[in-house]
């Protein structure tokens, strides 16, 4: 059955890799034995997890990219091909988040959210999935939210994104197929240095508590099983899907 999960001489293009859940699925993606290109803006963070992966015994590259930059993306992607030959799956996991009520919101903070969370993620779709679709193999994997399925205040922009990954996800499944592949996670509240003001707001710690089954928030350890699920031949028969990895969030009325 490991061999199902194994990611061994797999390459993968993980984007948002320098920090929080980035940097743990290209942990957890190396560990299944993937080459990881750990693509981002920030290069020195880049190193960081890099050298994180190769001080145990992992492979992995640093890939400078700004995914709202599309001749960048294409640039890039021509150039990992080159180098590696093949990229067998696609992590979109790069985003921004803004927090501002709609009223003051401007247009451009809402259109620069939108052009992060969803539009960056096309592009690398489309860019890596011609690729894919000549070499009839793929796995691509949005990193979606549970904001695609609930709203939030404050949080317009990040919200519409993440709806629109969804269902972009589900238009990816149905012309890739059959040979390649695209599904979504969608993870609940996940503890990471992005949500810090979160976590110390006592009131909002006991609303989470009450409104999932799991009774806590999740830990960037909780996604790697599903990661694999998806990126491996274990999901070959899963295209289309949304996986949401939330306690019962969404799910349960407390």
């Amino acid at each position: 059955m490991a061999d199902l999960f194994s990611m061994k001489n797999r390459v993968v293009l993980l984007t948002g890799a320098s920090r929080g859940l980035g940097r743990d699925m290209a942990l957890t993606l190396a560990a299944a034995g993937a080459t990881v290109l750990c693509a981002g803006r920030t290069v020195k963070e880049l190193e960081g997890t890099v050298r994180a992966i190769t001080r145990k015994g992992g492979k992995a590259h640093v890939v400078p990219l700004d995914i709202t930059d599309e001749a960048a993306v294409r640039e890039q992607v021509a150039t990992i091909i080159h180098q590696h030959r093949r990229i067998d799956v696609l992590v979109n996991n790069a985003g921004i988040i803004y927090r501002e009520a709609i009223v003051n919101t401007p247009t451009e903070l809402f259109r620069k959210a939108v052009e992060t969370d969803l539009i960056g993620q096309f592009v690398l779709a489309r860019e890596v999935g011609r690729h894919m679709l000549a070499r009839k193999y793929g796995r691509i994997v949005n990193i979606s939210s549970v904001m695609a399925i609930l709203g939030r205040a404050s949080v317009a922009g990040y919200v519409a994104a993440k709806h629109g990954l969804v269902g972009l996800t589900k238009n990816l499944a149905a012309e890739y197929g059959p040979h390649v592949t695209a599904n979504a996670i969608a993870p609940g509240y996940i503890r990471t240095k992005l949500n810090v003001a979160l976590q110390e707001n006592k009131e909002f710690n006991t609303m989470l508590e009450q409104r999932t089954a799991a009774h806590r928030w999740g830990k960037p350890e909780d996604l790697r099983g599903p990661l694999l699920l998806l990126a491996s031949d274990a999901g070959a028969y899963m295209t289309g899907h949304t996986l949401v990895v939330d306690g019962g969030l969404t799910t349960i009325l407390a």
